[in-house]
């Protein structure tokens, strides 16, 4: 992995990106020739998709095999450190810890990890895995919303579009009374939409407080190790703690496989970022989704209703629509 820096957007310095979720979102960046190829770039960016959409599916086996939110999270949060930190070793990249990076790292893991991570968590043993993903898929809308009623991006009118085909998506998911096989699992598609609206507020808050100079790797593994920090705390204080039991079981081998493709897909993103260009990585989004969807069917049979299916249609339509263009 190389090492990266927040500057001129070039080889060694990417644009500002947001740091850890399921759907990395990409906020007033510069374009970035391609030097993959576009072969090798659309292989990545299928691959990184199709192994991060099976994280929802994940996410369902561990809290229904009986592990708690806050335990799944802490385990997440405790082995992405680890592998971050051997990551940094292995590239020689120093992790800052001042004042100002150490509050960075602080809110960036209780925005990105602690209080999405554990709302999730909660509403995967409720919720379907292909509904996850399609109520994870509003993090670029509801960012780009954010950013420009602050006024980092522009309101362009196709891009509003994209938000209005993303309301009416969710609205086909929670309104209909044949949508969903269970109503009362409408509370906690609401609750995924509040870890959603985390992970876009982390996106803001990296894009205007990214400390200078800092290496994005560094950040990450940051951020990481204060959401472990974090959640270690939490778990012992209300006694919910998952040990990791040998030989692994099914929830055992979930968390440390979801740990693993995170860390590992995002390590890709940002290579595609600085290779490829942050609006072609940005359409991993498009993969990710669609994967989540296609993950649920494969792994636990599910069968989704006519307006759970146009949801999924107007979510990948506003996706498409909000995603940024290339600058010509």
């Amino acid at each position: 992995m190389d090492k990266f820096t927040n500057d001129a957007p070039s080889e060694n310095n990417p644009p500002k990106v947001a740091a850890i979720q399921p759907l990395p979102v990409i906020v007033n960046a510069p374009p970035v020739e391609n030097s993959l190829g576009r072969a090798k770039a659309w292989a990545l960016l299928t691959f990184i998709g199709i192994i991060w959409g099976t994280t929802f599916s994940l996410a369902k086996i561990a809290a229904e095999g009986g592990g708690h939110p806050l335990g799944i999270n802490y385990w997440q949060s405790l082995i992405g450190a680890f592998l971050l930190l051997l990551a940094c070793l292995i590239t020689r990249t120093r992790i800052p810890f001042n004042m100002e990076c150490i509050r960075f790292y602080v809110i960036c893991g209780i925005l990105g990890s602690v209080i999405p991570g554990v709302i999730f968590f909660y509403a995967a043993s409720k919720v379907s895995p292909g509904i996850l993903s399609i109520t994870i898929a509003t993090v670029p809308l509801i960012t780009f919303v954010t950013a420009a009623i602050i006024g980092i991006e522009k309101a362009r009118i196709l891009r509003i579009t994209g938000v209005i085909f993303g309301i009416i998506s969710i609205v086909m998911l929670v309104a209909p009374k044949e949508s969903l096989p269970d109503p009362s699992a409408v509370p906690w598609i609401f609750a995924a939409l509040f870890s959603a609206g985390c992970y876009s507020a982390e996106n803001i808050f990296v894009a205007i407080k990214l400390p200078k100079g800092m290496p994005t790797l560094a950040a990450i593994t940051g951020l990481f190790i204060a959401a472990a920090t974090i959640m270690t705390v939490l778990v012992i204080a209300m006694d919910v703690f998952v040990p990791l039991a040998w030989p692994l079981g099914k929830v055992e081998a979930a968390m440390i496989s979801m740990a693993t493709i995170s860390v590992v897909a995002y390590g890709i993103f940002i290579y595609l970022i600085i290779h490829a260009g942050p609006v072609f990585a940005s359409q991993t989004a498009y993969v990710v989704t669609f994967s989540g969807v296609f993950w649920g069917i494969v792994i636990f049979g599910e069968q989704h209703s006519g307006w759970i299916w146009a949801s999924f249609v107007f979510m990948m339509v506003a996706l498409v629509l909000v995603t940024p263009r290339e600058k010509t």
